[in-house]
């Protein structure tokens, strides 16, 4: 079995409406669910992804009223958003700063070109260039970004641990991810990289060993969880497979949307294998993805008492 890449990454914000005009009037992602917490429904879940929801493209939050994390190992470091060319970097470049948002020049990692950026936050972002990705993306027709310079998807994704051979342990021998390489940071030291499925940055797991700094507190602005890309058919076999390797996890969870198995590596970082099936189009017709509030069958008894406790988006 092999896992195909990133999923989608959940994310925590504690300010939703400006979490949602940053997502969709900065970065120019469209809002393609627009739904609850399925364990705490007084929270939005929202889902900001390509034109179409693929899977792969999607960033989500949780709007929970927290402090603004304490940045530190044990967690998920940085998101990357792959980009189609370096000429997109550089407009990148000058449209984060003409929005007024903290962004780094275009730098090296890892041997691909990228710009580091932070949203209102302080949730840790970069754009990677990756040509490889110009011509599989589905741009939003109503996105306030060009079509040519849209986001095409999330990866790789970047970890902290204090001890690597745990880590590496899982990825390697549970989740059957291949090693792949190594590289040099200047503020983190060796990188280690773990590819899933064909490789690439849409299926890369960037993991720094830290041993020496303090661990991190989530809260806003920081990562809840990272995702990994499975199939309906498959799913069952690695719910087996987590059961086998002795992995605590969740066991199978509807997620409605997707099929999720939840389970923490031994260096507390929380994990998902998400299907790629059904998809976002399961109870609302593509055309019009996220704009009202959708529930899972299970949660429509109590839209009206949902919807009292939500706040509006603008």
């Amino acid at each position: 079995m092999q896992l195909s890449g990133i999923h989608h990454l959940t994310a925590i914000t504690s300010d939703i409406r400006a979490n949602h005009g940053f997502y969709t009037g900065v970065l120019g992602l469209r809002l393609v669910k627009r739904t609850v917490n399925q364990d705490d429904v007084s929270a939005y879940h929202l889902f900001y992804a390509d034109g179409k929801g693929s899977p792969g493209t999607d960033i989500t939050f949780f709007d929970w009223p927290l402090p603004r994390e304490r940045r530190g190992t044990h967690s998920v470091t940085r998101t990357g958003f792959r980009v189609g060319s370096e000429a997109s970097l550089a407009w990148w470049s000058e449209r984060l700063r003409a929005k007024g948002a903290a962004c780094e020049g275009t730098a090296e990692r890892g041997g691909r070109k990228v710009v580091d950026f932070e949203d209102p936050e302080g949730q840790r972002l970069s754009l990677v260039a990756d040509p490889g990705s110009a011509g599989a993306g589905h741009p939003w027709g109503r996105s306030p970004v060009p079509a040519e310079h849209q986001i095409r998807g999330l990866g790789p994704v970047y970890l902290s641990v204090p001890q690597l051979g745990p880590t590496e342990h899982v990825l390697t021998t549970v989740l059957n991810m291949r090693a792949a390489r190594r590289y040099a940071s200047a503020d983190r030291g060796d990188v280690h990289v773990y590819e899933m499925g064909e490789g690439g940055p849409a299926a890369e797991l960037h993991v720094a060993e830290e041993p020496r700094v303090a661990a991190a507190r989530q809260g806003a602005g920081g990562v809840h969880h990272v995702a990994f890309r499975t199939t309906v058919r498959e799913y069952r076999q690695w719910a087996d497979r987590l059961e086998e390797m002795g992995m605590p996890s969740s066991g199978p969870v509807d997620r409605f949307y997707f099929q999720s198995l939840y389970f923490r590596e031994p260096n507390g970082i929380l994990f998902e294998i998400a299907t790629d099936e059904p998809g976002f189009a399961a109870d609302e017709p593509e055309d019009a993805l996220g704009e009202r509030l959708a529930l899972p069958p299970f949660l429509e008894p109590q839209r009206r008492e949902i919807e009292a406790g939500l706040k509006p988006l603008a």
